[in-house]
């Protein structure tokens, strides 16, 4: 993107931008906001010195919408509407998340979200991995983790192949699960010795300034870069 695109993106004058650039001035508030939100980038990310510790910390405070003590007590309404909201993009990480998978309206709203345009993005663990049998051991059921994965494998491949869907194998050690629709996330933390539908959910949501958020967001294109696709 040219210096002029921007500015015109975001009314101001090029020579504005060109000092930011060029004599690393710091533009007012609104425009920070404006420019990263333009460019699909956190404030912060850009302008790293602008905000205070106490004002990244406010911020990444508003992001937390709700806390639930179990996956299993976060209503099943809310993981429908997380993910017909999304007009972007979807992300899942997970190591099974076969209740979503068993979930034929889940998997017809995945591909219909595929076909309308939005990037679905899937990525579940290795069955093979030495991650998935040591999950599987820590929380006491042998053999069924890669099991489960294998099962979720068979619910997703009518949409694999599908244009903006793609779904890739990790062999990670997962300490939470993401399940992300635009800037909204729930994140299903992982207990050691407790199954991932026992621990705890957060609910956030992209605050501009906050910090939470875009941690489990660089986590999870971690993630995602070093995995194996998996072919229709």
């Amino acid at each position: 993107m040219t210096i002029a695109d921007l500015a015109d993106a975001i009314e101001v004058d090029p020579k504005t931008v060109e000092r930011w650039i060029t004599k690393g001035r710091e533009p007012y508030r609104k425009h920070r906001f404006a420019t990263a939100s333009y460019l699909g980038v956190d404030e912060t990310y850009l302008w790293p010195e602008a905000l205070t510790r106490d004002q990244v910390a406010a911020a990444s405070q508003s992001e937390v919408l709700t806390i639930y003590p179990h996956r299993w007590a976060v209503p099943r309404d809310i993981w429908g509407r997380l993910f017909s909201g999304a007009s972007e993009e979807i992300d899942v990480l997970v190591y099974s998340g076969l209740f979503l998978a068993d979930d034929a309206g889940l998997m017809r709203m995945f591909g219909d979200k595929a076909r309308s345009g939005v990037r679905v993005r899937v990525l579940l663990g290795d069955p093979d991995s030495h991650e998935v049998a040591q999950r599987g051991a820590d929380e006491g059921i042998g053999d069924s983790m890669a099991a489960q994965i294998r099962s979720a494998l068979v619910f997703y491949r009518p949409i694999i192949g599908l244009d903006n869907f793609e779904l890739r194998l990790h062999d990670t050690i997962l300490y939470n699960s993401i399940y992300r629709a635009d800037d909204e996330y729930l994140i299903n933390t992982h207990v050691y010795g407790t199954r991932a539908g026992n621990a705890p959910v957060l609910h956030l949501r992209r605050v501009a300034g906050g910090d939470m958020v875009a941690t489990y967001a660089e986590s999870y294109e971690k993630v995602w870069a070093k995995a194996t696709p998996v072919e229709s």
